[in-house]
Order: C-alpha cells, then structure tokens, then sequence
C-alpha cells in the first residue's frame, strides 16, 4: 500500500471565521447571554444536585479554573436561593448552673436581633431599678420589723442578765457587741485598783458571781444563731419577693414575645432565678461595686444576659449562599476568643465567633477542595458533621496538648446545610480512590467541558455572551470583524478548528485587554486589529525566556541546523511551561548505530532524565523495527539516541516518530534534510499518533527559520490527525501561501522519512522482502550486516572460551 505525505494548504492551518455581514455590524445588534456557554450536563446536573434535599447529595464540581464554574454555581444558587425558605436564626445565651456549656437557641428568622434588643433594654431597665428598689418605704419598713425582732429577741436576753447582775451589784458593759461585767460599790463601777483592794474573800464572791453571771448570759444566748438564721431567712425572702416584683413587670413583655418558644422561655425562667442572687451580689450588697460607674455595671450585666448571635437573617432573604475562599478549621466551624486575665486565659459564651457553617446553615457553602484538603484537621471534621448533621464547636488542637486554657463546649446545632466542593479532576478521582466517606457524601458530580462545538448555535450564543461581558464592564462594543476575531482565539485555546473553548476566564481576560487597546488608539469599537495587538503584547510580557533561548540558537549556543543535510540528525519540536508562559522550540535529536547486541540505549532514561512515558516511546520504536525488518534474523545493534543540550526532565512521546527517522538516518549513512521539523508519536505498527501542542510547536520552529531567513525549503512534519488542530498564527499562514514555509501531515512512518531524505521508502513484496534500492531495503541489508558481525563476534567468543577450557583441563592431566 502506497503512503504519501500531504501538504497542507493555508486553510487547513486555521478556521478562520467571517460573520455574516446580513446578522451584524456589531455586538450592539446583539442580545446579551443569560446562562453558561456550553455546560448543559453541568447545568443538569447542578439543578438535579440542588433539588435533591436529601443526605449524602452535596455536590462536587469538578472542572479547570477559568471555565465559569464558581461563579455560574454561585450566581445560580443566589437566583434559587432567594424564593426559598429563609432558615432559623440561633443565638448562645449563658447556661447559668453550667457556664462552660452555653446555651443554644433557635428562632425564627430575623428575631435574634429583636432579641438581643430586648435584652439590652432589660439589663437598662435592671440598672435604673436597682438599688432603688430596696430604699422604697414598703421595703424599708418590713426590712426595720425583721431587724427589730431580731433586736427585742436579743435585748430581752440581756435585759434577763442585766437585772441578775444588778441584785448581785455587778454592771453590766456592752462595747462593739462584747459584753463585759464589772462590780459597783456605792453606785461606782470599781477599777482594777480599787476592785484589788478589796479583801480576798469579796472579790472571790465577785468572781463566782460574774461566773456565775456569764453562764446564765450563754443560756439567754444559746439560741442567738437560730435567731440570726431566722432573721436571715426572712430578709432573704423579702430580699427575693421585693426582686421578683420588681424584675417580673421587666420579664413579663419579653416573656410575651418570645415565650413561646421553648429555649428562650427556659433561658428567662432561669434568668429570673440568677437574678435573685446577682441583684443582692452586684447590684446591692457588693460595696465594691457601688463605686463603679453605670457603664461598668451595664457591661458587667450584658456579660450574663445579653445573648451572643451566631446568625441573624432578615426574614426575605431567603436561603444563604456562602463562599468561603480561606476553608480553615476556624472560619468554618467558629472559634472561641479569650481575653488574657491576670496571667490566664479566661472565655465565655459571648466570645463564641460563627463559622462559614453557622452562617450557610439551611443554605448553600461553596468551597475550594484543594484549599480545603490542604488545611489541618477539615476535611475529617466536616465529614463528621455532614454525616451527623449536627454542627459542633470543639478545638481539634485540645487533643494535642496544644492548646491548654479553660474552653467551652457550647450546644451543638442541627446542621442542614449542602455543600458544594469545587476542584479539579486529579483530587475528584483521588478522593474516590481514597476515601469511601467521600462517595457517600459527595454523590453528584458536575463536570464542567472544557471545550464546546463550534455550532452556529454555540457561536451565536459565544457572541452573546461577549455582549453580556461588554455591558457588565462598560466596554465599547464590538465590531463583527473583532467578534469573528474572538471566536478564532476561542478555537486556539481549545485546540480544535471544531470546537470553542469555554476557559471564558481567558476570553474575557483578552476581551479587557483589547478595550484597553482601544482606549488608546481612540477607536469607536473593539475590532480584530485591537485584539490582535492585544495577542501581541502579551506575547510581548511573557516572551522573555522564549526570546532568550531564540537568541542562543541564532548565535550557536544551542545548536539547531536549519539547511543542509546531516546523517543521524533531526530537529524535534517540544513545548515549554514557564509559569503563565507557553511556548514551543526546536531541540536536535541525534542517534549513533555501531556493532553490538546491546539495542537501543536512551541516554536520557539513563541519564535519570527520561520519565517513563518517553522511555516507553523508545520501546515501541524498538518493537517496530523489530517486527518490520528483522523478521528472519535478530536485532542485533547497538545504539544510543539523546536530545542534546537538554538539562531537565524529558517526557512524553511526541519525539518517537524522530527518533526514529534519526536512528534509521543513523543505521543507513542517509542524510536528513535539516531544513525540516518533526514531532509525532507511533505505535509498534508505524502508524503517527497524535500529539499536544502542535500549533506551539510549529510557532517555535517557524521563529527560527525566519529569523535565520525562509528560503522556501523550510517546513514541518507533524501527524494527520493533528490537522484539526491548527490555528495557527497569521505570519505562518501567511509564509505557507507564499511558499516560504511549508507543513506536512503525515500517518504512517515511511511518508516521514520520504521527505527527510527524499528516498523512496519502498513496500514489502509478497514474500515480505523490501526491494534493494529502496530506504527500507537498505535499513534490512545494514541490520543484517549488524546481525552477521554479532553472530561472528559471538561465534570467536565461543572458540576462544573452548579453547580456554581445553588449555585448563591439559594443565589438570599434567597433575
């Protein structure tokens, strides 16, 4: 079967497009796009995802960054989320009895704040009410009656001893409640002196009477301790009745509103019952406080009442739509915060700080998997909340002895929340292959194109959606010839006369900079010369590096040969990723055959150089010349194939189909033309495959020739199922029509090498024999001489290790 390479025509080089001047002049005629270009799967997939409401279907949209999907996922979810139900707000309020386990409550939506209102104005309520309170009359005077039961109780008692002492001439003393007996003689109390003056026998009678005395005072006392106790008690109950009817007529309005609703009536019933020892403790008999300032007091009280919000919504907003772009542990799930206090760390329910959950509960959270995943403990705690569906506040450091103050575990919270995680497809499969949570949670995958059909429908809607972006930012419209233009680079991004890229980041990136262009130049409309001089001053910023190694080849540092002919030499083309920057060049390729059974050496695997696709390349190529010409002998060579000057990692097998045309180049002393390019793979048949980056590729070789100058000799040789690939820059298209640069497809290995060396490749007879004077026939006749030489080689090995042995066993008979 005959195999002849195609030259290609310049309209096979790019899909040019021209709008037909009946639709538009330009995008003003035009109707803005209300949608995602190109993304029906995932736009089904997305509404099935949201209106599942039930566990384990939260979404995973997977896709690469650029083609609209966090921000079409993010306005599609506020459109639906504004007509549904607005969900609870919930508050933490103080847990009296239990302080480190704060209180959660839910209301309905747009109450919290309501709440928090209310309470303030109590707490303003409690100041202006207390001490006041207490110096009313009514209080005052059943305060007096409980104090002078206690005093006439006590008085009698000391009256009882006061009148026993004055029959037995003792007067009795009461200083500072201590009570003190001294004797009296002619109505005078007598002094240490005048009482030692007294004979011995008067002043031991002194002696047993005040004893006496005294015994008969501590049973008038005896029961002085109940009597406190019971004065105690009954100013206590006065203190708590005169509190309550003071703090029930400021409970009871709040008790009517929110009453209700079950948390909020037990949080005021115990708010009543702490009342009645805070009023006493801080608002009356605390003298330390009496010097505070209303101010301090008022914090003081808001510290223990007022509520702490976690989510207050207005009652129509509707569902929340939350993106959180830093998913750490604590803008997740909330934090704690401390304040320093005399050297510790103190906290309380009010310095409870939301999270990304708390705010999108009953509602959408959209996260970045690959942010996510890389934060410390995350991914596992929120795993453990989807499947509970409880949002729980806990410090994952504790548990490493990180983190040692005083904590609080506050109430957890129902979680009904769907979560929308949006990543590339390596951690999408990851996640499936590692982790079995993840598919039980993550059960609808939306998976955004990259790329679209190139349909009069795609590229009406393509238009309109240009339109849409001009209207948003306020740009110059544009003109048919510009829209024509950014369809055209939409084809190049997506690598396919056939298809339009959806990287709409990227298109609207140059959209920007062609206004800008515009601007400048004071034109009406963005056309096609304004992008295009947008193309080429980018190019112009990122060209550095490229320009930088043209340089080197020009001057010979880098050496690639561009005319004439050389034997075991072909110029390969690769492709270069420098950060934002892509671009292609040459990169010579040399082979050297010599006698040998060692094969084909890749001195790049070697070298450590080569990864494994390339060396995987290399094999093939040693299974096709094998199956091809060695049929009825062995393939018995040595050779050793390199990319030279190349100092980094090498993969892919774009360079198989070189490689091979080089070391055939090599094995037959045949000359490749220098003047051409080549890049292609193959399998173990000969066939070309196809491969990345073609239009780089040819861009990069192109730069060199005319640098150096086209003489009409220049081309390269790429695959023919790249062909619709090609769109390729205009000065190429431009270079091709005049026949100063040409381009190749081919599909089978032969039509390579019949243009690299201009010889015939020639085609096996019937007997599977390739005729003599034809390439193939010269690669059979030189692998057979290779062959011949290593089976003579191995034959004088052979003879020369018999006669070794021969020589050994004489010596052995001698002994």
């Amino acid at each position: 079967m005959e195999r002849h390479p195609k030259r290609l025509k310049p309209s096979d080089l790019t899909a040019a497009f021209a709008t037909p001047a009946d639709q538009y002049s330009s995008t003003s005629e035009v109707e803005p796009f209300d949608g995602i270009l190109g993304q029906d799967r995932a736009v089904t997939a997305i509404e099935f995802g949201v209106a599942m409401d039930r566990p384990g279907y939260n979404i995973y949209l997977m896709g690469e960054s650029g083609t609209g999907r966090s921000s079409y996922v993010q306005d599609y979810l506020a459109n639906i989320a504004t007509d549904q139900e607005t969900p609870s707000d919930w508050i933490y309020v103080n847990h009296f009895e239990s302080p480190k386990e704060p209180m959660a409550i839910e209301l309905p939506a747009g109450l919290a704040n309501d709440f928090k209102l209310d309470l303030e104005r109590f707490v303003d309520n409690l100041l202006s009410t207390f001490p006041s309170v207490f110096e009313h009359p009514t209080y005052q005077h059943n305060k007096n009656q409980i104090d002078r039961a206690f005093n006439q109780q006590y008085d009698q008692a000391l009256d009882n001893v006061e009148r026993e002492a004055l029959r037995s001439s003792i007067a009795v003393f009461k200083d500072s409640g201590t009570i003190t007996f001294t004797p009296i003689k002619d109505g005078k109390a007598l002094d240490e002196t005048e009482f030692a003056q007294l004979p011995d026998e008067d002043r031991d009678i002194v002696h047993q009477t005040i004893s006496n005395l005294e015994d008969m005072l501590n049973n008038e006392l005896i029961n002085l301790p109940q009597w406190r106790r019971e004065s105690n008690e009954q100013l206590r109950k006065l203190n708590q009745a005169t509190i309550s009817d003071a703090v029930e007529p400021l409970l009871k309005p709040i008790k009517k509103s929110y009453g209700k609703y079950n948390g909020v009536k037990l949080f005021l019933e115990r708010t009543r019952e702490h009342l009645l020892k805070t009023v006493i403790d801080q608002l009356v008999e605390e003298r330390a406080l009496e010097k505070m300032e209303d101010a301090q007091k008022r914090i003081l009280l808001l510290d223990q009442y007022e509520p702490s919000i976690m989510v207050s919504r207005s009652q129509e907003s509707g569902a929340p739509v939350i993106y959180e772009s830093h998913p750490s542990y604590r803008n997740l799930f909330g934090r704690i915060e401390y304040t320093p206090d005399q050297g510790t760390l103190t906290t309380n329910y009010r310095q409870i700080v939301p999270g990304a959950l708390h705010k999108a509960n009953g509602g959408y959270l959209v996260i970045e998997a690959d942010k996510l995943l890389s934060e410390p403990f995350v991914w596992d705690a929120l795993k453990r909340a989807i499947k509970s569906r409880r949002l729980t506040m806990e410090s994952p450091y504790s548990d490493m002895g990180l983190l040692s103050p005083a904590t609080l575990t506050p109430d957890s919270i129902p979680l009904h929340v769907k979560i929308i995680l949006i990543g590339s497809r390596e951690v999408y499969y990851l996640l499936q292959d590692y982790d079995d949570e993840f598919r039980e949670l993550f059960r609808v995958l939306v998976d955004f194109d990259e790329r679209l059909p190139r349909t009069p429908t795609a590229i009406t809607f393509f238009t309109q959606l240009l339109k849409s972006r001009v209207d948003e930012k306020s740009y110059k419209d544009l003109s048919a010839d510009g829209v024509s233009r950014m369809i055209e680079y939409s084809s190049r991004l997506a690598d396919n006369q056939k298809h339009l890229s959806a990287r709409i980041g990227d298109i609207f990136e140059l959209l920007g900079e062609a206004e800008l262009v515009r601007k400048l130049a004071r034109g009406s409309m963005i056309e096609r010369k304004h992008i295009d001089k947008a193309l080429a001053a980018k190019q112009n910023r990122t060209g550095r590096i490229a320009d930088r190694i043209l340089e080197e080849m020009l001057d010979d540092s880098i050496l690639i040969g561009t005319d004439g002919e050389a034997v075991g030499k072909i110029n390969g083309l690769t492709v270069l990723e420098i950060g934002d920057s892509t671009f292609g060049t040459p990169a010579r390729i040399t082979a050297v055959v010599y006698p040998g059974s060692r094969g084909i050496v890749d001195i790049e695997r070697e070298a450590n150089l080569g990864q494994a696709i390339h060396s995987k390349g290399v094999m093939i190529m040693s299974g096709y010349m094998g199956s091809r010409y060695t049929t009825d002998f062995p393939l018995a060579m040595s050779a050793s194939l390199a990319m030279e000057q190349s100092y980094g990692h090498i993969d892919g097998d774009s360079a198989s189909l070189a490689e091979l045309c080089c070391l055939l180049s090599a094995l037959t002393k045949t000359p490749i033309k220098q003047s051409l390019s080549m890049t292609g793979s193959m399998n173990q048949h000969g066939e070309v495959q196809a491969i990345g980056g073609v239009n780089e590729k040819i861009e990069g070789f192109f730069r060199l020739c005319e640098a150096r100058g086209l003489t009409g000799d220049h081309g390269v040789i790429i695959p023919k199922s790249n062909v619709r690939n090609l769109i390729l820059d205009q000065r190429i298209i431009d270079a091709v029509e005049a026949g100063q640069f040409h381009i190749f497809a081919v599909g089978h290995a032969d039509e390579a090498l019949e243009l690299l060396t201009g010889a015939v490749p020639g085609e096996e007879d019937k007997d599977g024999v390739f005729p003599e004077d034809t390439f193939n026939g010269r690669v059979v006749t030189r692998l057979k001489e290779l062959a011949d030489i290593d089976e003579g080689l191995e034959e004088e090995e052979d003879e020369e290790a018999n006669q070794a042995q021969a020589t050994e066993e004489k010596v052995k008979d001698k002994k």
